[in-house]
């Protein structure tokens, strides 16, 4: 069984959309990048609005995958309200949509390391070009809030700064080097959202969301924790590329979604938002050890390739500080020892 077909996946859904099925009835949504762990949870949640509360959103769903969307999406095919968008967002602007759109979300982009290292070009292009075509579709459609899912990854290596990044710091990248078109992308984009919100008045809100992790995490995905929790699946060692010192902040998938949802409709407009997860700031040596010891299998070491290495994070240290969002009003569920364990589910 597929994990968004089970009975504890869609009561996380119902916790999504309970008291938040009203910010999107009635309306036209569009998001990129929707066959992505967020992004396909975010399109279950709206459907599962429709036909639980009748919310009667469209859903414009973009993807470059054909073939994996229809897999994903297979009971939505021939439901009124949803339709799949099949389209390359750094080719060319969506021109076959008439009417309004009033949400975009823009989740299009290439997230683990080793698409950094093999499409560094892509990874620049989409959070660069590729939202650029978004914003424009927005304002011709009338767009009302935009939404960017931006990254911790914006803030760099914290060479001792703080103790936690808050949306007004900012720390070191290196952009001389392959790896950097990851965070600078997205620091671009964040930059084209304000932009637009001052030479056209579009109201677009920024999530810079911690290292995300879930269920939903795909196959080719070379993030470490992700690359844990495949072998976990598979009943593999843990393998760590690394000392294992490095701790990061992470939030997971069914958190993250929601507050996709609650900052489409609360967020202040122009406003940065860090989403991270409620006790979830933890070591890769803590990560591995701890999902070594729920599933039975041991942890080795082993180097990394050179092409890995490439990909890689310098960053060390990457802790969120999460106060802003929480008075705002949006506060995490899930800790990260119960986010490991729905993965392994």
């Amino acid at each position: 069984m597929n994990y968004y077909d089970t009975t504890w996946y869609q009561q996380e859904l119902e916790e999504i959309v309970r008291e938040k099925e009203e910010y999107f009835r009635g309306k036209n949504i569009l998001i990129t990048g929707a066959r992505g762990m967020l992004g396909s949870m975010f399109v279950d949640a709206i459907m599962f609005a429709n036909w639980q509360y009748g919310t009667n959103c469209k859903v414009y769903a973009v993807v470059r995958n054909e073939a994996a969307a229809k897999i994903r999406f297979e009971k939505y095919m021939t439901a009124p309200l949803f339709r799949l968008i099949v389209t390359d967002i750094n080719q060319e602007i969506i021109d076959n949509i008439e009417g309004e759109v009033e949400y975009i979300v823009h989740g299009a982009s290439n997230t683990h390391p080793l698409l950094y290292s093999r499409k560094p070009i892509e990874t620049i292009l989409t959070n660069v070009v590729g939202t650029n075509h978004l914003l424009e579709f927005a304002i011709t459609h009338y767009c009302k809030r935009f939404l960017f899912l931006s990254s911790v990854e914006i803030y760099g290596e914290n060479k001792g700064i703080c103790e936690r990044f808050k949306e007004s710091d900012c720390g070191y990248i290196d952009s001389n080097t392959l790896r950097a078109g990851y965070p600078e992308g997205k620091r671009a984009g964040e930059a084209l959202c304000q932009a637009y919100a001052k030479e056209y008045g579009l109201q677009s809100v920024i999530l810079r969301l911690a290292r995300c992790y879930g269920p939903g995490i795909l196959e080719n995905d070379s993030k470490a924790l992700s690359q844990f929790l495949h072998r976990a699946d598979a009943h593999e060692d843990i393998v760590l590329k690394s000392k294992g010192s490095q701790i990061f902040s992470y939030v997971y998938q069914a958190d993250a979604v929601d507050a996709l949802c609650f900052f489409l409709r609360n967020g202040i407009a122009g406003e940065a938002y860090n989403i991270t997860g409620i006790d979830s700031d933890v070591t890769l040596r803590e990560l591995a050890e701890y999902i070594a010891g729920v599933s039975g299998v041991s942890v080795v070491y082993e180097l990394p390739s050179s092409e890995e290495t490439t990909g890689y994070s310098t960053a060390s240290r990457a802790l969120l500080d999460g106060e802003k969002a929480k008075e705002a009003g949006w506060i995490s569920r899930y800790r990260i020892q119960e986010g490991i364990r729905k993965c392994l589910l």
